[in-house]
């Protein structure tokens, strides 16, 4: 039987809570995203992992640890990889987003914050994310799927959705209209082919107060 696969994105960082681009920022969880973390581990305890996966910024290692605190003891070995780092913002990092939303317009601005292929300044476009999560995906993470493990997978809104669009056989034009909510885990069962077979949502009960 194949293991299952569960993604979480890092829950509210500082960034988040400011309306700052991050991208590669290394910033920090705030009260509120460590709270929301700890009712995640709630929502797992049904499924003993065998594997989680973090990303090198420290917020998804904040979140798994209060993830941990919630869930409790776990046997899985941690590890980290820059293969589901979020995307680099480049030139965008660290600025406001909606004072870039007022400047250029809605259109350009989803464009750019939830578009296939649309580039910025020395960053990088959810194509090159797709590029460096989905090829670890198939040859680090879905052997062990097929051999019966249980995988998390905490990183962020960007490398899940990567990610999301090769497991939901999500289009390019559908991707833009994709997000992936700090209130919600998504429980994957998949095919030898590393698509999804089943997707279960769980959802934390959490106050929405941020423009993410």
């Amino acid at each position: 039987m194949n293991g299952r696969l569960v993604l979480v994105r890092h829950s509210e960082s500082t960034d988040n809570q400011k309306g700052v681009w991050s991208g590669i920022r290394n910033v920090s969880l705030t009260a509120k995203g460590r709270a929301d973390a700890y009712k995640i581990g709630g929502l797992l305890k049904d499924i003993a992992f065998d594997i989680i996966y973090i990303s090198q910024l420290k917020r998804t290692r904040q979140t798994l640890n209060e993830i941990l605190k919630s869930y409790g003891k776990t046997k899985a070995k941690i590890k980290k990889t820059g293969a589901i780092d979020e995307r680099d913002y480049g030139d965008l990092a660290g600025r406001d987003k909606w004072k870039v939303r007022a400047t250029i317009g809605l259109r350009a601005f989803n464009d750019i914050r939830r578009g296939w292929d649309v580039p910025v300044p020395n960053g990088e476009t959810l194509k090159d994310v797709y590029e460096r999560v989905v090829p670890w995906y198939r040859e680090i993470v879905l052997p062990q799927l097929l051999n019966g493990k249980n995988i998390l997978i905490v990183a962020h809104g960007n490398s899940n959705r990567a990610l999301r669009k090769f497991l939901e056989n999500i289009s390019h034009e559908a991707i833009k209209y994709t997000e992936m909510d700090f209130d919600k885990v998504r429980v994957y069962e998949v095919k030898s082919n590393g698509r999804a077979k089943r997707v279960a949502i769980r959802r934390i009960k959490t106050d929405k107060t941020h423009r993410y």
